[in-house]
């Protein structure tokens, strides 16, 4: 395997087949085994060393349906063994690249749990259900396949989970029908954090929609998600269950989940038995979502074939010019691209209860001019027709002529000398005051963080090289009041400097750039930061700072457009490492 890896999420579908009948099931009759010549787990094997061969490593293998429950005793131990040994097999090179070494994972309606708990058990297997709220409409909506009861069975194989340390939990798919009985939802959480073994602190909520394969219960409206949002903040706020409502509960819309994927075809993927690779559960079926087959197609064009079609998703639905106005564009990107498609729209059909849910975290709007650099990447015939962010109109120089007049200032501000690479994707970074855009990234405790360094930047405007020294400042989303004139500014953290025969040392893996891996120094500094806020993280090198210090003595006009930190920058996000991160 070569050293330039790609790191993936992988859902796997061993079965289509389901022991259930819900009314509202995206998959509708698809939902049943068809004839393979493919086993169970040979797909799989097939496809991790596929991919591999490749340099594309799963960091996170999870089990799908249908039903995963429904495969024989046998087939099941065996894929969850894989699956443990799979981690076990790669545990020194995921975490040597900043992954947390997961467990094996499924996704069930719980119905047919009873079948395989010494398995799960054995393996560590954690546990993602399926439930309905109100549990009465459970009753109602999730039926066998002859349309029986199935609440009571999946109650006691919930019982039955006591026995398991393994982490396990439930999510709810609501539509406008169950939030008309909010009150007895209020109760049935309750019910089941205090009688079962379910913390629901790490119950998830999902936002049923429009599906053209389940015409069977309406969507709410965009209200009615506020109404619901709501709702649960007025029941369970200040109570034992206030971790989960500003976690758990609603993470599915916060940044830390997949809607904030410029291109999610990038990362996500979704191999069937059969070898056919989707998006995801959501697109599984769709042929605008089919990505090719593992057994007839390379890697390679897997991969490229998932990036087009997610961008042509993306310029099909076009772009709402509200949607440049909002300041959140940079943490929604526009919502789930397989909903667009579906309902023919251009912004995320959960739209308003993110920005709620955004305004909860505290999450920064981002300035005027993220629109044109999001739509460069997505839909550049229509980047033009929004502006870049930086205008002048007090009669001084602007910071771009300044920066024309001086070759010197040019290489403090140069855009392509720091790059920082976050779990395989790059960051180019540049100064805020030339940003037309946040940037914002998402870290967790195990992400993989190195920074390259362009040649020649060491020595930049350095008298003697061999005391200039990378400087990089940590800065928290706290702020502190500081000096006479009492002004607020973000909390310093850290100040870290690498001298240069040190950067040196290290190896690189990119041709002309110096590479310094970040992991371990900004682990020291994650329990200083708050979680959910956006924090920054700053470098240059001590001979570039040290020119714009002198920079802003000498001349006036710079002092003016200038700060104290225009250094090349990113903002980050701390999330908890969420273990599972498939959608429902």
């Amino acid at each position: 395997m070569s050293q330039q890896l790609r790191f993936i999420h992988l859902l796997y579908v061993p079965t289509m087949q389901c022991n259930m009948q819900c009314t509202y099931c995206y998959l509708g009759d698809s939902a049943c085994d068809s004839r393979s010549p493919h086993g169970y787990l040979e797909t799989l094997q097939y496809a991790v060393g596929k991919l591999h061969a490749a340099s594309v490593v799963p960091f996170n293998i999870s089990l799908h349906g249908g039903e995963v429950t429904t495969l024989p005793p046998d087939d099941f131990r065996q894929l969850v063994a894989y699956v443990s040994e799979y981690y076990d097999r790669h545990r020194l090179l995921l975490t040597s690249h900043g992954f947390r070494v997961g467990r094996p994972h499924i996704k069930t309606n719980l119905f047919g749990l009873d079948r395989h708990i010494d398995a799960i058990e054995r393996y560590d297997v954690s546990v993602s259900g399926s439930i309905d709220l109100p549990l009465s409409m459970h009753r109602q909506h999730r039926v066998t396949r002859g349309g029986g009861d199935t609440l009571d069975r999946i109650l006691c194989n919930v019982r039955l989970m006591e026995r398991l340390q393994n982490p396990k939990k439930v999510s709810a798919t609501l539509f406008a029908e169950h939030i008309e009985h909010m009150d007895e939802i209020i109760s049935d959480i309750r019910y089941l954090h205090e009688n079962t073994c379910l913390d629901m602190n790490q119950f998830n909520f999902m936002i049923g929609f429009r599906d053209p394969r389940s015409p069977g219960l309406t969507p709410m409206t965009q209200e009615q998600q506020l109404t619901l949002f709501d709702r649960m903040h007025e029941a369970f706020a200040g109570t034992d269950l206030q971790p989960g409502l500003d976690g758990a509960w609603f993470a599915e819309f916060s940044p830390a989940y997949c809607t904030n994927c410029d291109v999610c075809g990038d990362k996500f993927f979704l191999l069937e038995r059969s070898g056919d690779v989707y998006s995801c559960v959501r697109g599984q079926g769709m042929p605008a979502f089919c990505y090719g087959n593992i057994y007839t197609d390379s890697v390679e064009d897997i991969l490229a074939r998932a990036h087009q079609k997610i961008l042509a998703v993306h310029q099909q639905a076009g772009f709402d010019p509200a949607c440049a106005q909002c300041g959140y564009l940079h943490l929604c990107k526009t919502g789930c691209p397989f909903v667009k498609h579906v309902y023919g729209e251009s912004k995320s059909y959960t739209c308003l209860l993110q920005q709620r849910l955004y305004q909860k975290m505290g999450l920064e709007p981002s300035p005027a001019g993220y629109a044109r650099e999001y739509l460069a990447l997505v839909n550049p015939a229509l980047a033009d027709q929004y502006p870049p962010a930086e205008h002048a109109d007090d009669g001084y120089p602007t910071l771009t002529s300044l920066l024309e007049a001086d070759d010197k200032l040019r290489q403090v501000y140069a855009d392509d000398i720091f790059v920082l690479c976050i779990d395989g994707v790059d960051h180019s970074l540049s100064s805020q005051l030339r940003k037309a855009f946040r940037d914002v990234a998402y870290l967790a405790p195990p992400s993989q963080v190195d920074l390259y360094i362009r040649c020649g930047t060491l020595e930049a405007l350095a008298d003697d090289p061999v005391n200039n020294a990378l400087y990089i400042q940590l800065l928290s989303s706290n702020t502190v009041v500081y000096g006479d004139d009492r002004r607020e500014k973000q909390e310093h953290v850290m100040t870290h400097m690498i001298y240069r025969s040190a950067v040196l040392r290290h190896p690189s893996d990119r041709e002309g750039y110096h590479k310094v891996p970040l992991s371990p120094l900004l682990r020291l500094y994650y329990p200083a930061l708050p979680a959910d806020k956006p924090c920054n993280i700053f470098f240059t090198t001590t001979a570039l700072r040290d020119y714009h210090y002198a920079k802003q003595r000498s001349n006036g006009f710079y002092h003016i457009r200038a700060m104290n930190l225009p250094f090349q920058n990113l903002e980050f996000i701390c999330v908890p490492f969420q273990e599972d991160s498939s959608n429902e």
